[in-house]
């Protein structure tokens, strides 16, 4: 699939922050918005991931953060808050795939650690956001769900079970900061090229007992663009979101999909 073109929008000064900004969609978010004058602080675990968006990304200010740790998510924004001298935007990107299992088979650990991070982290990241987003009078959130948050996903049930709950919390978070001008919105992804989605796809075709290329073939079955998701599309929706062009756009829950119509 050929990058997209990052979408133009003047975005001078604004500050942005991203948790799991380090590699795939967050990658490209804070490619995308430092292409549009943000300023930008991130987040990362891998380590290897946040030495090359150092060098490639030298304008970004670059932290590790387990979002699943509350005390880390803390000083990830005192830091990154005190180095941009507030905040307008919080992009909730943090996410793990999980277990592709069935439940029976699933542990108590594997759930629990998936809903941490996928669910919880973005609760803590949006707790210390609020009050910064309040004192800037408005701004913009940002939760990245998928569309396992809008359609059952056999075998992924910790996945499927806190995207939904993106969801829901977004539509709260919402109608909670309206009136104190901050937008909340969850993107839906589909099948988002790289490689969690091939693990995701040999992992599947295991418990199927077909070979990858034809689980990607079903997986890409239920699209009817019958396509592949660059993460630079799911940038690209964001930078509007976050712009004034989308100033009025809150409480949405946006699928990014090639039409997505079930999840194999």
């Amino acid at each position: 699939m050929n990058k997209p073109p990052i979408l133009s929008v003047d975005l001078s000064g604004l500050k942005v922050m991203i948790t799991a900004g380090a590699a795939g969609i967050g990658r490209a978010m804070a490619e995308g918005f430092l292409a549009n004058g943000a300023r930008v602080e991130l987040c990362d675990v891998d380590e290897a991931a946040l030495a090359d968006t150092a060098e490639a990304l030298p304008e970004a200010g670059i932290h590790r953060c387990d979002v699943s740790d509350a005390q880390a998510v803390k000083r990830f924004f005192q830091a990154a808050v005190a180095s941009l001298d507030g905040l307008d935007v919080l992009i909730n990107n943090a996410g793990i795939a999980g277990p592709t299992k069935r439940v029976e088979e699933i542990s108590e650990e594997e759930w629990r650690r998936t809903l941490d991070i996928d669910i919880t982290g973005q609760f803590l990241c949006a707790r210390e956001a609020i009050p910064y987003l309040r004192q800037a009078g408005g701004g913009s959130i940002v939760n990245l769900s998928s569309a396992a948050g809008i359609f059952a996903f056999p075998l992924r049930s910790p996945y499927s079970a806190s995207k939904w709950g993106v969801v829901g919390f977004t539509k709260t978070l919402a109608a909670e900061l309206g009136d104190a001008g901050v937008r909340v919105n969850a993107l839906c992804p589909g099948v988002v090229e790289g490689d969690r989605i091939r693990a995701v796809i040999a992992a599947k075709a295991e418990q199927r007992g077909i070979s990858e290329p034809e689980m990607e073939a079903i997986l890409l079955s239920q699209t009817s663009m019958r396509c592949f998701i660059s993460p630079y599309d799911i940038a690209n929706m964001a930078l509007y979101l976050c712009s004034p062009l989308g100033a009025t756009i809150s409480g949405q829950a946006l699928s990014i999909d090639g039409h997505m119509v079930a999840m194999p």
